[in-house]
């Protein structure tokens, strides 16, 4: 276990320093925040003593080794558009972003595990039919759509629930029910098909002839069997919400996370903002695999954890 920590450990910092690296290029190339942030009858002299100022008149390499120096102590520097510390930004705007992410998670999968479970005890019969149906619907509507068609019904047409904004839960369920319906369609199936596959194993045949009650063979051996491949999913499904399928579901509820941010800092040009989110969620997607391979160890000891 504690090879394969370490080996993760340094797969992951190669992931984080490759992930800065390019941003840190790409945002030089296309972004110009001199021409942003100054006037437009600004001078040539002003523009220099601009750039002078935010360090952009070195050349890249001088500012990517500073860049990486000031990270190491989680020095980001001071936003380019709000004029105050990159950090502080991030601790304001991160919970917002962890709250949508984990409720909408925690929904899809409270959601795909008894619907799966049903669909899969009559497979082919009219639950599962209705379940398989919808998952192709929900993989197939765009999330932008999906959101702005539940604004237009839950908020415009009948005034259940605010259109936009934060603030109490009225204000998560839109944003959180349209980012959970991909995750859920994915996992109903995943649920679908691998308890068809262990409810017609030869141990739940014995359990059955021995008499053990239905509701325990499938919601506690069946269950507890299928809960690697299920877990799995749905880590995936919330490393890739996180790591920036927030984006579209944040603008078009105005949702003050990460993901917003992050947009505002790109129409803004604000490199510094936008280099430091991407290098924070790189952390908080490496510090999430690991986490969950080691879960899948405590629930499945017969998983290899090869250091190699």
């Amino acid at each position: 276990m504690g090879g394969f920590v370490v080996n993760r450990l340094w797969q992951g910092a190669i992931v984080v320093l490759s992930v800065v690296v390019v941003v840190f290029i790409l945002t030089r190339l296309i972004g110009d925040p001199v021409r942003v942030m100054l006037p437009l009858e600004a001078t040539v002299e002003q523009r220099a003593a601009f750039e002078a100022q935010l360090g952009l008149d070195r050349p890249i390499l001088e500012q990517f080794v500073t860049y990486v120096r000031d990270v190491a102590v989680l020095d980001f520097g001071e936003s380019l558009w709000q004029r105050r510390p990159v950090l502080e930004i991030i601790v304001e705007r991160a919970p917002a972003t962890i709250l949508l992410t984990f409720s909408a998670i925690g929904l899809a999968v409270l959601l795909a595990v008894p619907l799966g479970i049903v669909a899969a005890l009559r497979p082919e019969g009219l639950v599962d039919r209705v379940v398989v149906i919808i998952s192709l619907l929900g993989l197939s509507i765009p999330q932008f759509w999906l959101g702005l068609l539940l604004i237009v019904l839950f908020s415009l047409t009948l005034g259940w629930l605010p259109t936009s904004g934060s603030g109490g839960l009225d204000h998560l369920i839109l944003p959180a029910l349209t980012l959970a319906l991909p995750a859920l369609t994915r996992l109903v199936m995943v649920v679908r098909s691998t308890m068809i596959d262990e409810l017609n194993a030869q141990y739940v045949k014995v359990l059955r002839a021995k008499g053990i009650r239905p509701w325990r063979v499938v919601g506690v051996h069946a269950l507890r069997n299928s809960a690697v491949p299920i877990l799995t999913i749905a880590g995936w499904e919330l490393i890739r919400t996180l790591s920036g399928y927030t984006v579209v579901v944040e603008t078009v509820f105005a949702w003050p996370g990460l993901g917003l941010t992050a947009i505002q800092a790109i129409e803004r040009q604000d490199l510094i903002l936008l280099q430091a989110i991407v290098f924070v969620t790189a952390i908080s997607v490496v510090v999430l695999n690991l986490l969950l391979d080691v879960l899948f160890k405590a629930i499945d000891p017969r998983i290899e954890m090869n250091a190699k």
